[in-house]
């Protein structure tokens, strides 16, 4: 279990750091995603696990290979 959040704690880190540099807000992502406008914020914490549909339609919003959100 402790390793799932490892990786889910690299997830988020990885999207917010993609996302303040595209300039967007975590409730402006959010909303780009069609989620809650805390939804981010959970991704970037690991409070929430994202579906891969989600992970893909950020990284393509963010405009980003989606192998960088697990390196």
């Amino acid at each position: 279990m402790q390793q799932d959040k490892t990786v889910y704690l690299n997830i988020g880190k990885n999207i917010r750091k993609y996302r303040l540099q595209k300039g967007l807000t975590q409730e402006k992502l959010s909303e780009l995603i069609c989620a809650n406008d805390k939804f981010v914020g959970h991704i970037e914490r690991a409070e929430r696990v994202p579906s891969l549909k989600r992970i893909i339609k950020i990284a393509q919003i963010l405009e980003v290979d989606l192998r960088n959100f697990f390196g």
